[in-house]
């Protein structure tokens, strides 16, 4: 899926909004109404090398874990994900938070998102809708942020650590 982008403006300080997003556990909050049954890789969740697993909630979706590991953290402007999911995990997935300043001391949050399957199958998945109600989620999911962020309210369950 090509590399699409879904922007907000949030009422909170931009060192407020990285320092939230910078624990992958608080990211569970917003992205669960299609990222499901989160648990933490690592006891610490927050920095370079946190990461999650999760399941998706798609439609015609049979290999449905995935997982998101923060790369990099630049703060407080721009946090990187990469992540996999799909049939052995062979779809790349790439999230790029960039956070700048607003007016009236907002943030304005840019959230791009792409994947890139490695098999013909996946990209036909992609192109019979998958990409667009990817989309449809990922927005959702940035305004669900917003709410989080700006009244305390709409929150999902923060993840535990998985067994092993």
């Amino acid at each position: 899926m090509d590399r699409f982008t879904v922007t907000t403006t949030i009422a909170r300080p931009r060192e407020d909004v990285f320092d939230y997003l910078l624990d992958i556990a608080n990211q569970a909050e917003f992205w669960d109404h299609y990222w499901v049954d989160w648990r933490l890789l690592r006891e610490d969740p927050r920095g370079v090398g946190a990461g999650a697993r999760f399941r998706i909630k798609a439609p015609m979706n049979r290999f449905s874990w995935g997982d998101m590991s923060i790369a990099e953290a630049a703060a407080p402007y721009r946090i990187v994900m990469h992540g996999r999911s799909g049939k052995f995990n062979r779809i790349r997935m790439l999230g790029i938070y960039t956070l700048s300043v607003g007016s009236g001391g907002t943030t304005t949050v840019e959230y791009s998102f792409e994947t890139e399957p490695s098999l013909p199958t996946d990209r036909l998945m992609e192109a019979l809708g998958g990409s667009f109600w990817v989309r449809r989620q990922v927005t959702r999911a940035i305004r669900r942020l917003r709410t989080v962020l700006e009244e305390g309210r709409d929150r999902g369950r923060r993840p535990s650590v998985a067994a092993s």
